[in-house]
């Protein structure tokens, strides 16, 4: 087993660890290849392998995935198992997986890591058929909310915004009625990121002290990045009753989210709101930013994929898009609880409306 590249314990949607490096875009060696699965997403877009493992606590499979122009899906909360070293990762936020070339790939391996251990949290039954038999399977005329500006009030990039427009049109020509929506959280943006900031900051801080004990080093500059280390201290002031309120956000925004499933089978957006940063962007101050400062620069990145860990929900990145500059261009599509389904068939007809498979980025393995 060979493991790729993360962030320092995941805490980024781009993959610039100081320790290995940076991971580099296979379309743009110069550009993010997302994180915090980045170093997955380059060694399956570079063509190394069919897929890799990936797991997704606010958009860590969907952001790499759109960034290196590859299929990602993240499923319900429940429907794959964290155990038995662990209950669940961020209070329920993440989830595993993976990213893959193709919607086929993807769905072969929920069947084979889909399932529950004893114990479990969280449960989300299997459906009675294999995943792998959905993604053949007609989708039906589904009624689709088009979100285009994310609930910070962020607009997409031209570029983006171009390829919202073009798969809008795939859409209806397939028969599906999109309608644009302006969906609320149910909270404000800053109450939003300030409760998962305690939840996200709060877990870290056990991860940290077992690691310090284990290799018998200090928690320090010496050994962690600055934005680690503010996420770790601020983690350290949350309070149980901070913990709870946020929790209580959470709560919040799930019973919202679950109001929009009943009136839609689907939200589309875009996955990110602009095409791949330039290394080092990402970082740019850090030392500079606490923990809450250091969240809401993720959240600024990728705005649109934190309510489906939030709300526990299915959530696929397509890639359906290709910028002027020769960039993949990710869509997003979200579906209400355990409706994994609805996304695999939806993702099979897209792809065969819409084919990526034969796109090679300019790294490619064997050039």
């Amino acid at each position: 087993m060979r493991r790729t590249s993360t962030p320092e314990m995941a805490f980024a949607t781009t993959t610039e660890p100081v320790l290995y490096g940076a991971t580099r875009n296979p379309w743009n060696v110069t550009l993010s290849a997302g994180g915090s699965s980045g170093g997955a997403a380059a060694a399956v877009a570079a063509g190394i392998v069919p897929l890799a493992h990936a797991t997704d606590a606010a958009g860590s499979i969907r952001v790499p995935a759109a960034s290196t122009g590859l299929f990602g899906l993240k499923p319900s909360r429940g429907r794959v198992s964290n155990g038995p070293a662990m209950d669940e990762i961020f209070s329920g936020l993440g989830v595993q997986l993976g990213v893959s070339r193709t919607v086929r790939d993807s769905a072969a391996l929920l069947d084979a890591v889909q399932g529950v251990l004893p114990g479990e949290p969280y449960v989300t039954s299997a459906p009675g058929h294999g995943w792998l038999s959905q993604v053949g399977v007609a989708p039906g005329q589904l009624r689709i909310a088009l979100q285009r500006a994310a609930c910070n009030g962020a607009r997409p990039a031209p570029a983006i915004d171009a390829a919202l427009d073009t798969a809008v049109r795939l859409l209806e020509s397939l028969g599906h009625h999109v309608e644009e929506v302006s969906p609320a959280l149910g909270v404000s943006w800053e109450a939003f990121v300030q409760a998962n900031a305690s939840i996200w900051c709060a877990n870290l801080v056990p991860w940290i002290d077992a690691l310090a004990r284990e290799s018998g080093r200090g928690v320090s500059l010496d050994t962690l990045e600055p934005a680690t280390l503010a996420c770790y201290r601020h983690g350290k002031t949350v309070s149980a009753v901070d913990f709870v309120a946020a929790l209580d956000v959470r709560n919040t925004v799930t019973r919202q989210a679950g109001a929009l499933f009943g009136q839609y089978a689907v939200l589309l957006t875009p996955t990110m709101p602009d095409v791949p940063w330039q290394l080092g962007r990402y970082g740019e101050k850090e030392e500079k930013l606490d923990g809450v400062g250091w969240t809401a620069r993720l959240f600024e990145h990728s705005p649109y994929t934190p309510l489906a860990n939030v709300a526990g929900l299915p959530a696929m990145s397509v890639p359906l898009g290709m910028s002027n500059e020769g960039l993949p261009v990710g869509m997003q599509f979200m579906a209400g609880y355990a409706r994994d389904g609805v996304l695999l068939r939806l993702a099979g007809q897209l792809e065969r409306a819409a084919p990526w498979g034969q796109r090679r980025p300019p790294v490619w393995a064997g050039h």
